[in-house]
């Protein structure tokens, strides 16, 4: 159908108020299952990549044959660099045709996460690429997170709890207006990760900053998050909300029962792969009803 950036698809969302899922696929069997759903379920749809899966090679793979898929595909389809810090990097995605990405400054002062976040964008605007950046931040306060998206950085400060980082009102419209961001993803309770805890997000730093911002705004930890929070989190002005930990529980756990299920470890990968696609499927089957995006494209 068509292969956009972040505009196209979150702008629709921000005024009708509903969300679309963006789902972090680190393979091209992830990304197949999740746009698989998405044009079942007739719904937008954001196709993830992270650094650690993009490297080397695998970086022009990956964005080619989402693009071929978009292409194909019935639905509209967003190709987004999710968490990236690198500057040279984040060049590099532009470069290699993504149509949107995100700076992580987040652990930066402010300041410093502000010139940079510009700097991505003057780059990023000259192609049509849309830029999503951190105010606040998203820590990983969490258990069974080894492969975390954002690493701590040893200089900056302990973002063990997530309460201590909310974005700040003061500071919303000062940022975007610096950056000319695009999209900004808000601190407000949640963790990346599986939670040891269920989160209790603060809804009115929400609304406030909803009622500040004049731009999409983004929600990371959505694993885990209980669905009546993201429901009111939705309805107080989140557009989009990253999915990741929960897809790769469906999975493994799936996968785990498969192989205890059977003698013979020499399994067809596709038979291996069947009932944990599945259960992948069923996750994001579940997240795009509860945003709400079912039927919107």
């Amino acid at each position: 159908m068509s292969f956009v950036n972040l505009n196209g698809i979150l702008h629709d969302a921000r005024k009708n108020k509903y969300g679309v899922g963006a789902f972090d696929v680190s393979n091209i069997e992830m990304a197949i299952s999740v746009l698989e759903v998405a044009q079942e379920l007739k719904s937008p749809v954001i196709l993830m990549g992270l650094t650690g899966d993009l490297q080397g090679n695998r970086l022009k793979y990956w964005i080619d044959s989402i693009k071929d898929m978009a292409e194909k595909s019935t639905v509209p389809v967003c190709a987004h660099l999710d968490h990236a810090t690198d500057l040279a990097f984040i060049k590099e995605c532009i470069d290699c045709g993504f149509p949107s990405v995100m700076y992580d400054g987040s652990t930066l002062p402010i300041e410093d996460n502000i010139k940079n976040t510009k700097r991505v964008v003057d780059y990023a605007h000259r192609f049509g690429v849309s830029v999503e950046a951190e105010l606040g931040h998203v820590g990983n306060g969490i258990v069974g997170d080894s492969e975390a998206s954002v690493k701590k950085d040893k200089s900056s400060a302990d973002f063990d709890n997530p309460d201590d980082f909310l974005t700040n009102p003061a500071d919303m419209a000062h940022f975007i207006r610096e950056t000319g961001v695009d999209t900004l993803a808000v601190a407000v309770g949640t963790s990346h990760g599986v939670y040891v805890h269920p989160p209790k997000l603060h809804f009115e730093r929400l609304k406030e900053l909803n009622d500040i911002s004049p731009i999409p705004m983004v929600m990371h930890g959505g694993s885990g998050t209980p669905d009546d929070q993201i429901r009111k989190a939705v309805a107080l002005g989140i557009c989009k909300l990253n999915i990741y930990s929960e897809l790769l529980s469906a999975f493994y756990s799936a996968m785990k029962q498969e192989l205890n299920e059977t003698e013979n470890t020499a399994i067809w990968v596709s038979t291996a792969n069947k009932r944990p696609i599945e259960a992948m499927k069923e996750v994001v089957r579940k997240k795009i009803c509860l945003l709400g995006s079912n039927n919107r494209a």
